[in-house]
């Protein structure tokens, strides 16, 4: 839902940064797998409590998920294999992240944990499910130009998922209510993209 505001906020840092890994020669994809590298790192951190240094690496993740789009629009490589590694490690990443949780301190964090990781399966899978379908159609991206797949708007995005995951790490022991809250969220979001999409590709395909 935010997304729309804060994508035009980041590009202009993003490019940035960008324009400095291009000058060191790196590319796209060598900065998706360092980034998610280091997001994996907040795994063993969370699991040790160490939510700050988890949170530190966290953000790193998020960094690098924007620089390495700007680094392939930057250098004319944007493909469909880098956006394909940069999603799905992403949502490994997000899992990622909520298992951290949950192994912090399985009494009181599992039980939202898993209902948090079974609401970003419906998110995952109509995100993705509505792209393949609006890549085979044809449908453009009408508002995230910069993005590698189209998918439709909902009520947890990039920007809301990542403010979820500060929250967790500043307030750990309320996790529970947190993931409990953002899972409903995301569950609001699988519904109205479900719905959404079928009927906008019930429209398209009425017009065909």
């Amino acid at each position: 839902m935010l997304d729309r505001w804060t994508m035009p906020l980041t590009q202009a840092p993003l490019q940035l940064v960008a324009k400095q890994m291009q000058r060191w020669g790196v590319r796209p994809d060598q900065v998706t797998l360092v980034s998610f590298g280091i997001g994996m790192l907040s795994l063993p951190l969370l699991a040790l409590e160490l939510y700050l240094a988890a949170l530190v690496t966290i953000l790193l993740n998020r960094l690098g998920d924007g620089v390495d789009g700007a680094l392939a629009r930057l250098t004319d490589s944007a493909s469909d294999a880098g956006g394909f590694l940069d999603i799905g490690l992403d949502f490994v990443f997000y899992a990622a992240v909520v298992l951290g949780f949950a192994l912090a301190d399985p009494t009181a964090n599992a039980l939202a944990a898993a209902f948090l990781l079974f609401a970003f399966i419906g998110t995952g899978t109509s995100f993705l499910a509505f792209a393949i379908m609006a890549g085979r159609h044809g449908l453009e991206r009408p508002r995230f130009q910069r993005k590698a797949f189209y998918y439709l708007h909902g009520l947890t995005e990039g920007t809301e998922t990542i403010l979820a995951f500060v929250l967790f790490c500043l307030l750990p022991g309320h996790f529970p209510l947190l993931a409990v809250l953002f899972g409903a969220a995301c569950l609001i979001t699988t519904v109205t993209r479900l719905w959404g999409g079928y009927r906008t590709l019930r429209r398209f395909e009425a017009r065909s």
